[in-house]
């Protein structure tokens, strides 16, 4: 089962983040055979940390949930709040294995939050569940589900564009209640 997991920081923590560096690192280490993708995400000025993303492929939903909430920064107190929800990687591939590289132009989470729950099966008008055109740009792209699975409650995107306009139009607005973009890169040990 694959989940996404974002812990946005709480303001002031960018000394605590720092501290704990490596038993962050390390901690993600144990996961790496898991891991999806997985980097920081930055504020509008690309330098200001605002959280961490990380996308896993884990047994059910109570490893999910030691996983984000075992995590060093979690238990200290860096991260304000923590996005879990299960997911599915509907590219079936790993940031690895994105043709664009780790580097090459300006990165982005999308997270769309839809306007009311629907059952996964009876999506068609509601949610973006397939792929949408320019796939090449897309690093990672698929449904946030509900911990069975049976209900889509929004979409997540890593995604390769000019601008966080263009992030944004990977989903179609009219289809969630909110879009959030925050600038993103790879992550991992440097």
């Amino acid at each position: 089962m694959e989940f996404l997991c974002y812990h946005r920081d709480r303001p002031g923590s960018l000394p605590l983040r720092h501290e704990l560096l490596e038993q962050h690192w390390s901690y993600m280490d144990a996961y790496a055979k898991e891991m999806i993708a997985r980097g920081p995400t930055f504020a509008d000025d690309g330098e200001t940390l605002t959280g961490s993303v990380h996308i896993v492929d884990l047994p059910d939903p109570a490893a999910a949930r030691a996983f984000a909430f075992d995590e060093p920064n979690y238990q200290a107190g860096v991260y304000r709040d923590v996005l879990l929800r299960r997911w599915h990687n509907t590219l079936g591939r790993t940031m690895g294995d994105f043709p664009g590289g780790p580097t090459e132009g300006n990165r982005y989470l999308v997270l769309g939050f839809g306007a009311e729950p629907c059952r996964s099966t009876d999506t068609a008008g509601i949610a973006d569940t397939a792929v949408p055109a320019g796939q090449d740009e897309l690093i990672a792209y698929g449904p946030l589900l509900s911990d069975d699975g049976a209900t889509w409650v929004g979409t997540a995107a890593l995604v390769r564009a000019p601008d966080r306009a263009t992030a944004r139009a990977v989903l179609a607005p009219d289809r969630y209640a909110d879009i959030e973009v925050h600038d993103w890169e790879f992550g991992g040990r440097r």
